[in-house]
């Protein structure tokens, strides 16, 4: 597949692809802590997309997720490796997904809650991070439960340990280490979402947005394939 010219000047106008990644999503954003450089499937699926527009790279990582919304009007970067949400696609246009991650719950080792529906009960408060796709769908799914938003998924932990909260959403590729390390806590066995994840783009991008999506369907074509 080749990029015409009217896709590299909107989606790579300075000549490099920047490529928005979050931090805080253990199960496709790796950082090496001795480098600080990126690694894991949002990065990989970023370089595959820059080799097929032949261009150069650049990773950018973000705190979260919602520090990569709120910075999309900033011309900081071209795409953005975020879950596509019902909520974002009045901004964004979606690829088909290139991985799904589970949410669930982060709860102390002494908690009645066996599983993720024994957290939705009156009394009970769910920290979550502002702004995360999951916490999208704790918005649409909690009936009983309040919400209590942190910034990061990392400060959600953080209430959960301080007693501020009874459960902490997040990924669980992110839940299970603060369980290993800490015997106090312990992540439920089941999930309460199954989150697509995606290269976006903003909607205005409408060439952007149609070359992506021939590039994933080909990436995916490709996997089944193998």
């Amino acid at each position: 597949m080749v990029a015409s010219e009217s896709v590299l000047a909107e989606l790579a106008p300075t000549g490099t692809l920047r490529a928005a990644v979050n931090g805080s999503n253990a199960a496709l954003v790796r950082i090496d802590e001795r480098t600080g450089v990126p690694s894991g499937p949002s990065v990989d699926m970023a370089n595959a997309l820059a080799e097929e527009l032949g261009c150069a790279l650049s990773v950018i990582k973000y705190r979260s997720a919602a520090a990569i919304l709120e910075s999309a009007n900033l011309n900081e970067w071209d795409i953005a490796l975020i879950a596509a949400d019902p909520s974002r696609t009045d901004r964004f246009a979606f690829s088909p997904p290139y991985a799904f991650v589970t949410a669930t719950y982060l709860v102390p080792a002494i908690s009645d809650a066996r599983f993720v529906a024994d957290v939705d009960v009156s009394g009970r408060r769910i920290a979550t991070a502002r702004g995360a796709a999951y916490t999208k769908e704790i918005e649409r799914q909690a009936k009983h439960a309040t919400i209590v938003y942190a910034e990061t998924p990392l400060a959600a932990i953080e209430k959960l340990k301080a007693g501020e909260c009874d459960a902490a959403a997040g990924l669980r590729q992110s839940l299970e280490p603060a369980a290993h390390i800490d015997p106090a806590f312990r992540t439920l066995p089941d999930a309460f979402s199954e989150i697509p994840q995606t290269i976006a783009v903003l909607k205005e991008k409408a060439v952007s947005a149609a070359f992506i999506r021939s590039f994933m369907e080909n990436v995916l074509r490709k996997s089944a394939i193998r």
